[in-house]
């Protein structure tokens, strides 16, 4: 199986478990800058040089003797699971994407016709009841994921856990996990544990939001989109992910973690 979603710098001065929705863009950015100085001009997902990519037959080998070496400082990023659900609805079901489709062509009607959602549409604003939507979404990301009907589960709102514990499994080690809601700490032990070929300031780079601007604004605070029954499904999703990553199930309006990561937790229950 190898490592899939897994990045390195061409230094190999780092690696990196890609979790999608959690800062992907802007790390893999810094990642790229911190080799050649300079950003990558366009969406760092469809770089194929400047930075190795388990994607990319050439990097393989070499990003698999160097995870199994525990040669360079690994990492990764995660997100409130409630925030990122939100996200991915709002960018993957409701925008339009890079391409100026949506996202995985039948997919949204798939979703109109089986779940009775609504998407709005940019020539009228993305007018439409995102509540009301979101929750038929929740119900149709909970199928995929339970029963993998009416499709495989999307790498966008598959679990965190699920995503980082491909990592351990085949024999790599995290160093360091942090969170999207407190980045610019998190992404400094980082770099203050590497070293890079050219220096950089957190405090001046850029946040890439790749998913910005195609889609509706989100109308409403967070916790409105969550019933009890959103909960539950919610929940049922992602428990690992609030137990393992410490964030408060309890609250959906409290997107901060709750207590500290255990590293040692993460890899004893996503090793197994």
């Amino acid at each position: 199986m190898g490592f899939p979603g897994t990045w390195m710098t061409e230094s190999e001065s780092v690696v990196y478990r890609v979790v999608p929705k959690c800062a992907c863009s802007t790390i893999g950015q810094i990642l790229y800058y911190s080799d050649h100085g300079q950003f990558f001009d366009g969406d760092i997902h469809d770089a194929s040089h400047g930075l190795h990519k388990w994607s990319m037959d050439d990097s393989q080998p070499l990003i698999a003797q160097n995870v199994k070496d525990h040669k360079s400082y690994a990492f990764t990023c995660v997100r409130n699971p409630y925030t990122r659900i939100l996200s991915s609805f709002f960018d993957k079901i409701c925008g339009i994407q890079r391409s100026g489709n949506r996202y995985r062509g039948n997919l949204v009607p798939t979703l109109i016709q089986k779940y009775g959602i609504e998407v709005g549409d940019p020539e009228t604003g993305f007018e439409f009841d995102q509540v009301k939507s979101f929750r038929r979404f929740l119900l149709f990301a909970r199928d995929t994921i339970r029963w993998r009907k009416p499709m495989e589960p999307d790498i966008h709102w598959s679990a965190m856990s699920g995503h980082i514990s491909t990592f351990i499994a085949n024999g790599g080690r995290y160093n360091n996990i942090f969170w999207t809601e407190n980045f610019n700490d998190g992404m400094q032990q980082v770099l203050d544990a590497i070293e890079t070929p050219h220096p950089i300031d957190l405090a001046t780079i850029p946040r890439f939001n790749e998913s910005e601007g195609h889609g509706p604004k989100r109308a409403h605070p967070v916790e409105d989109y969550f019933d009890d029954l959103s909960m539950h499904l919610i929940y049922e999703i992602y428990k690992k992910d609030f137990q393992l990553f410490k964030y408060d199930f309890e609250n959906p309006a409290n997107k901060m973690p709750i207590s500290e990561i255990d590293l040692h937790e993460v890899h004893a229950k996503l090793g197994s």
